[in-house]
């Protein structure tokens, strides 16, 4: 994790938000242990009690479940469940300002599809060093 923090946002909310992409980018699994919160204040030098209210935002979320004395895991269903979030706020907020741009710019359809193919293969976004594209196939043969 960065740990540069946005001034505007809640650290908590920020550390909430980092969680959430490395389980969409697949560095936390479902089932895989979360950072202690302890090790992730000292880490980053933050109050324990701010890293404990944003692991909590996660299991209120049930992206994150408690395990009495074993810690906090990656829920079974995170990924698909942010993963079907994540597309929906895209197309709620993103893809509007997407779209009137290509308007716009008078971008059509073909140019777009061109510019699609001649982009990398690489899925994005992509865990460095993964050597996995989005279907979870090793890409590196």
């Amino acid at each position: 994790m960065d740990p540069q923090w946005d001034d505007s946002v809640p650290i908590y909310r920020q550390l909430r938000d980092r969680v959430v992409v490395m389980i969409l980018e697949g560095a936390l699994k479902e089932g895989d242990p979360l950072p202690s919160v302890r090790s992730v204040a000292a880490e980053f030098r933050l109050n324990p009690l701010t890293v404990l209210k944003g692991y909590q935002q996660l299991v209120d979320e049930q992206l994150v479940e408690k395990r009495r004395g074993l810690g906090m895991f990656v829920s079974v269903g995170a990924s698909k469940a942010l993963m079907k979030d994540e597309r929906q706020r895209f197309l709620d907020e993103e893809w509007p300002k997407v779209y009137a741009t290509i308007q716009r710019l008078g971008l059509s359809a073909t140019e777009l599809l061109r510019a699609g193919a001649a982009a990398p293969d690489t899925p994005w976004p992509s865990t460095p060093g993964s050597g996995k594209n989005e279907s979870g196939n090793d890409s590196s043969n």
